[in-house]
């Protein structure tokens, strides 16, 4: 129950320009699409003289947008929803994929690219992370711990529909670890016991994207910037994602994407349980599956 109320409370934030709208707006000022797409790879052997194991693997990515625009008003709206796993032999599943994501902008139109900006960004994991597969028995993360709740006041440089730059000298960012375990630690942050942890900052939003960057490859990348005032401004959280979407056909496609991750408030934990400060974290995906477009 705690869940759901956390989950829409921070949608009612992100959703508040919805109530700013007037009854008379109507379909053709919204614009709205996105992508679904599933790989899925599976290894069967039988009596099998070379050796090895049975495995099975899949992932689901989607992400949609809909986005309002009306005179000098734009509302951005994004969702994003990634989710992976495989399995090898008789041993446990594990998650190599798992993020959700959800983003809104809303923006009144200052000068010809300018716009004054609201913009709340929600994000978290949705299934059980651990240190240890395929043994599971170091638990890392679980759904909303972490979460990530930030809202922020700034200006948004929008030349085109391919690119924006958010820059906000008003941010506050909430660390939710919505997990007993892991707030008794004091996981991602948060002082040992407590279940959230608040800060308060500037961040940069930029996003870069491109259709046919060559013939058949879509482009994007997106880098989010935040430094906290009060705690080491000049270590900077990052989160660097770009990512290539291949198509084969109408219903066929290739994925190669990668993240970067730096925050100075997770601490790396060697395999000896031994706390090492901070690191660069990166991730590297790719699949070739099914893709619908709508």
């Amino acid at each position: 129950m705690k869940n759901l109320i956390v989950i829409l409370s921070a949608i009612t934030i992100i959703s508040f320009p919805a109530f700013s709208q007037s009854e008379t707006d109507t379909i053709r000022h919204w614009k709205s699409g996105g992508s679904s797409a599933f790989t899925f790879s599976q290894v069967s052997l039988t009596n099998w003289s070379a050796g090895g194991e049975n495995s099975v693997s899949g992932t689901f990515l989607f992400n949609t947008f809909m986005n309002y625009k009306k005179g000098k008003i734009a509302w951005e709206n994004t969702l994003d929803i990634g989710y992976g796993l495989t399995k090898q032999g008789s041993e446990n599943m594990i998650k190599t994929e798992d993020r959700l994501q959800l983003v809104s902008k809303y923006g009144y139109q200052a000068s010809q690219y300018w716009y004054y900006t609201a913009l709340a960004d929600f994000k978290t994991q949705l299934g059980t992370g651990y240190k240890d597969p395929p043994e599971n028995s170091i638990l890392t993360s679980k759904f909303l711990a972490p979460a990530y709740l930030l809202l922020s006041l700034g200006m948004d440089y929008k030349p085109s529909e391919n690119f924006s730059l958010y820059l906000s000298p008003l941010t506050s960012k909430w660390t939710i670890v919505n997990d007993e375990e892991l707030s008794q630690q004091g996981a991602f942050g948060v002082d040992p016991g407590k279940k959230i942890r608040t800060e308060f900052g500037a961040s940069i939003k930029s996003i870069l994207k491109k259709e046919n960057i060559i013939e058949n490859v879509d482009f994007m990348t997106r880098l989010d910037l935040f430094s906290n005032y009060t705690n080491n401004p000049l270590n900077i959280d990052v989160e660097w994602e770009t990512k290539f979407d291949f198509r084969v056909n109408s219903f066929l496609s290739a994925n190669l994407g990668t993240t970067l991750l730096y925050d100075d408030d997770i601490k790396y934990i060697s395999d000896e349980g031994v706390e090492r400060g901070a690191r660069i974290q990166f991730k590297q995906l790719f699949g070739f599956g099914i893709n619908f477009k709508f």
